[in-house]
C-alpha cells in the first residue's frame, strides 16, 4: 500500500485494494457504479476478478526490477507485465490500472548520489501519464516515440512534436506518422542518441510496447523485430543496452498475442546477449496453431507505405537538434 501511495492518490488505491474489488462474473456484466466511473473503472479498464492482486503484482514486479538495479545486483532487469504508461494518479486509463513505470522511476530517483534517469517509450501510443508526471523534472527525462492523430488515444497536446523552444526540456515527444518502419526509426534514432549523450543518464527505463509491429490490430506502424535490420525494434533495444547504463525493460501495448510473445522472447534473448534466430520454429505447445502461417519467431514488416516523408523528418530533426543544444546548456 505504501509503495503504491508514492504516486497514486489514497482514495483511488483504497478503492482498488481495500474495497476488495474482486468482482463476480455477474457483477462484471452489470452497469458501472458512480465510484467505478470516477476512478476510470469502465470501458477499456473494467473491474475484474483479482484486480487488487493484479495491481499489487504489476507494481511489485516493476519496483523489484528497479530495486535490483538500484542495489547493484544486475545491469538489466526485465518486467514484461510492466509498462502501464497510461494509468493516472487517481484513475485507471487505457488498459492501465497502476502506474508502475512512474513508481519504478520514483524508486530509482531515491538512489544516492541522486541519479539521472531517462525514460524511453517505444509504444505506438503516447506515454501521457509518465510524461506528465515528470514534466519539468531536472533529474528525469522522458522521450516518447509514438503515433498521434485526431481521435487517436490518448488525446494530449503533449503528444505533438516538442518544439525546439519549449519551456519543458524534461518531457520530449517524437510522433511518427502512419506506416513508420525501420528506415524511419533508424533516421530518428540519431536524435535519441543525441539526447542520451547530452543528458548522460545513470539509469534507462524502456517501455517496449509492441503495438507498432506489423500485424498488430492497431495497423498504424509497420515495424519489425530483426536485430540485423537498422532501425528495427530489436536493433533499437540493442542500442540502448549498449549504452552501459543500468536498464529496466518493461512491456506495454500489443494486441496480437502471438506477436507479443515473439517480440518479448526475442528482446529477452537480446538482453541476454544471445539473440535467437528469427527463423527458429515455435516450440510445440497448446497455443501453437496461433503462430501460423509461418510458425517461426520472426515478425517481419509488411507492405504498408511509410508516410513519414522527408519534409516531416527534417522538421523532427530541426526541433530535436535545437532541444539537444538547449538541453546541453541546462545540463
Amino acid at each position: 500500500m505504501k509503495d503504491l501511495l508514492a504516486y497514486h492518490d489514497r482514495g483511488y488505491i483504497e478503492y482498488i485494494i481495500q474495497s476488495s474489488k474482486s468482482v463476480s462474473d455477474e457483477q462484471l456484466v452489470s452497469s458501472s457504479s458512480d465510484s467505478d466511473i470516477a476512478f476510470g473503472l469502465e470501458d477499456d479498464c473494467p473491474p475484474f476478478p483479482g484486480l487488487p492482486r493484479y495491481v499489487q503484482l504489476v507494481a511489485g514486479a516493476s519496483l523489484t526490477g528497479a530495486g535490483v538495479l538500484r542495489e547493484g545486483h544486475a545491469d538489466v532487469a526485465i518486467v514484461w507485465d510492466g509498462g502501464r504508461h497510461h494509468a493516472q494518479k487517481d484513475r485507471a486509463s487505457g488498459f492501465c490500472y497502476v502506474a508502475d513505470c512512474i513508481l519504478a522511476i520514483l524508486h530509482l530517483k531515491r538512489a544516492s548520489p541522486r541519479p539521472r534517469i531517462m525514460y524511453i517509450d517505444l509504444d505506438l501510443h503516447f506515454s501521457d501519464a509518465v510524461s506528465h508526471a515528470f514534466a519539468s523534472s531536472p533529474s528525469v527525462l522522458t522521450l516518447s516515440i509514438h503515433h498521434t492523430s485526431p481521435g487517436f488515444f490518448p488525446a494530449s497536446p503533449m503528444a505533438l512534436l516538442t518544439p525546439g523552444d519549449t519551456n519543458d526540456l524534461s518531457s520530449l515527444s517524437l510522433p511518427l506518422q502512419a506506416g513508420a518502419s525501420s528506415p524511419t526509426f533508424a533516421r530518428v534514432w540519431k536524435l535519441v542518441e543525441g539526447v542520451k549523450d547530452t543528458f548522460k543518464p545513470d539509469y534507462v527505463v524502456v517501455q517496449c510496447g509492441v503495438d507498432g509491429l506489423a500485424g498488430d490490430p492497431c495497423a498504424v506502424w509497420n515495424w519489425e523485430l530483426d536485430i540485423g535490420v537498422e532501425g528495427s525494434m530489436g536493433w533499437c533495444v540493442e542500442k540502448v543496452l549498449g549504452w552501459e547504463c543500468k536498464t529496466l525493460l518493461l512491456g506495454g501495448g500489443g494486441y496480437n498475442s502471438p506477436n507479443v510473445a515473439r517480440a518479448w522472447a526475442y528482446l529477452t534473448s537480446i538482453a541476454c546477449g544471445s539473440p535467437l534466430p528469427l527463423d527458429m520454429t515455435i516450440p510445440d505447445h497448446q497455443g501453437f496453431p496461433e503462430y501460423g502461417p509461418s510458425f517461426t519467431l520472426d515478425v517481419p514488416r509488411g507492405n504498408m507505405q511509410d508516410t513519414n516523408k522527408e519534409e516531416y523528418l527534417q522538421e523532427i530533426e530541426a526541433s530535436f537538434e535545437m532541444l539537444i543544444r538547449r538541453l546541453g546548456e541546462r545540463v
